[in-house]
């Protein structure tokens, strides 16, 4: 669900409150001005033509004057305590790319991409950069949206109130892909956070099945480790997002697809079929048994 109106963050909370006394004003406004049309229609004279210049001056001036200056000094006040300085609890960096996030945590030493994962109940700085073009990063239950411009960093405090999966998009046109670029907000108890950190900031094992050390050998011999890295391995590729714990993600190409080894292998023979104009060549040379081995070892980079 991507719904303001189904907030999960304090945020978002503010924004959908506004939005329905908003929503409340204008249907009380609009009934109004029907009203008032259709008595002109059915009652109003000749005689009455300038009797009615008082009835234009007060709810045609006076009476928007009076509803709207407390809206917009309310929605001046909401963006100023929504975007007041407050000390995170955690830092995340997020870059937009087309047509995907590469999301880092400084502080844990984690690379991750297309999935942020949060503590619940507590504020998480959000850095937003940009690798090209204008990227706007929104989660519509959690926050307000806010705009990624090449060369400058703006920064957001974000909060979950309830843990959950929630799904963000890109929400400025940012290229042929822009409508399947999302990402996943996930928000856990900080517990379960921490372990989750802990995990991430490890290089994951290296795989004792032959059939998954087939599927390892396959992916460095294919030369994927140009444009992606796992750690613990010769692949070090910045260009491409980061694989060392893919098969912990919840969704792959962005939000395209389901995690799994089908989906991994379907993205790996023809990314181009499933998500046209992304920058990831088809791998259609490998035979089907040495694509279900890289797909296998990488859903297991847990």
């Amino acid at each position: 669900m991507q719904s303001t109106l189904h907030p999960a963050g304090p945020e978002a909370t503010e924004v959908a409150l506004l939005w329905w006394v908003m929503f409340g004003a204008s249907v009380f406004i609009m009934g109004l001005v029907v009203g008032l049309i259709a008595w002109g229609l059915t009652r109003a004279t000749g005689r009455e033509r300038f009797a009615g210049m008082p009835m234009i001056v007060g709810l045609g001036i006076v009476f928007p004057v009076v509803v709207i200056t407390p809206l917009i000094v309310w929605s001046v006040d909401i963006t100023s305590r929504v975007r007041a300085a407050i000390t995170p609890a955690v830092t995340v960096e997020v870059v937009g790319r087309q047509f995907w996030w590469e999301v880092r945590y400084p502080g844990h030493g984690i690379v991750t991409a297309n999935e942020i994962r949060v503590p619940v109940g507590q504020p998480v700085e959000l850095v937003l950069t940009t690798a090209d073009v204008i990227h706007s990063l929104w989660f519509p239950e959690i926050a307000g949206k806010l705009d990624m411009i090449p060369g400058r960093a703006n920064r957001m405090v974000i909060q979950a109130d309830r843990a959950g999966t929630f799904r963000g998009q890109c929400a400025e046109f940012c290229g042929i892909q822009h409508a399947l670029m999302a990402l996943v907000l996930v928000a856990e108890p900080p517990d379960a956070f921490e372990d989750w950190a802990t995990a991430q900031s490890q290089p994951p094992p290296p795989p004792e099945d032959p059939f998954l050390v087939w599927g390892r050998d396959a992916f460095l011999a294919a030369g994927c480790g140009t444009c992606h890295a796992v750690r613990g391995t010769p692949a070090k590729g910045t260009f491409g997002p980061d694989l060392s714990h893919v098969g912990s993600r919840v969704t792959l190409g962005a939000g395209v697809l389901p995690n799994g080894i089908g989906p991994l292998a379907g993205w790996i023979a023809d990314s181009q079929a499933i998500k046209p104009g992304n920058h990831i060549p088809a791998f259609n040379t490998l035979d089907g048994e040495t694509l279900r081995a890289v797909a296998a070892w990488l859903e297991s980079l847990k």
